[in-house]
């Protein structure tokens, strides 16, 4: 059973005045066939956690470790990670002018497979993924993000999810931006994922509307750096009604 180990992650990052520790001691384990949600409010941390297992420059790790089945994340490369089977879907995606849709997903699928999908079945493959998020095929010839709407960009995400089926899938905030029907769209997607229990999902989020398409096995909040509480789905609903301040003001 795959499993991903998150133990005492300390993480800063540059500043002006310096290097501020963002994460303080974080630890979580996922398990294939686990969906953990993390909530929090603005600037806990949770974003930084995402960045920090995928590997963002930005963010410097400054002690514990990332363990994916036995082997440290933290010493590879972002494309080994990805190899690997770790897969991040951003917050804000990027656009990447001048490269196509169908070329960036089919390299990006030889890479994770070590060859490269047979064509035919490959393009079978990719528009049945597409017609699944209704993704309009002419996007398949569209630059990456290039002019997509926040929806466009988000469900452009789970389809390489759907593509690539990672080990690991780690979810920032993948809700933030979308109408009702884009969210049940993406939640789908997400929930044909982890339908066959052996991938595991990070989902962030600041809200428990996604939690109402994608029901998690675990709830973590997180505040000042760290994870403060855990418990089950029904957290969520107690944090829905009562917000985080007794967390923030004891962060």
């Amino acid at each position: 059973m795959a499993t991903l180990e998150i133990k005492d992650l300390h993480v800063t990052v540059a500043t002006e005045d310096g290097a501020k520790e963002i994460l303080k001691g974080v630890d979580l384990t996922i398990r294939a066939g686990e969906t953990h949600a993390i909530m929090g409010p603005n600037g806990s941390g949770k974003s930084t956690l995402a960045y920090a297992i995928a590997g963002h420059p930005k963010y410097d790790v400054t002690g514990g470790s990332v363990l994916l089945d036995g082997e440290d994340v933290l010493e590879m490369s972002v494309d080994e990670r990805a190899r690997a089977g770790l897969f991040l879907a951003m917050q804000y995606p990027v656009e990447v002018p001048g490269v196509s849709m169908s070329n960036f997903l089919r390299t990006a699928a030889t890479a994770v497979r070590e060859e490269a999908p047979a064509l035919r079945h490959w393009v079978k493959e990719v528009k049945q993924a597409m017609a699944e998020l209704d993704i309009d095929p002419s996007f398949a010839e569209r630059s990456v993000n290039e002019g997509f709407s926040g929806g466009e960009k988000k469900r452009h995400e789970i389809l390489q999810l759907a593509l690539l089926q990672p080990k690991f899938a780690v979810l920032d905030e993948t809700d933030s931006g979308l109408d009702v029907d884009a969210l049940r769209v993406v939640s789908e997607g997400v929930n044909r994922y982890r339908a066959n229990g052996e991938t595991g999902v990070l989902l962030i989020t600041h809200y428990t509307r996604i939690l109402k398409h994608i029901t998690p096995d675990f709830v973590h909040v997180f505040a000042g750096g760290r994870i403060v509480e855990s418990g089950g789905a029904e957290l969520a609903e107690v944090l829905e009604r009562d917000g985080y301040v007794r967390y923030t003001a004891s962060a």
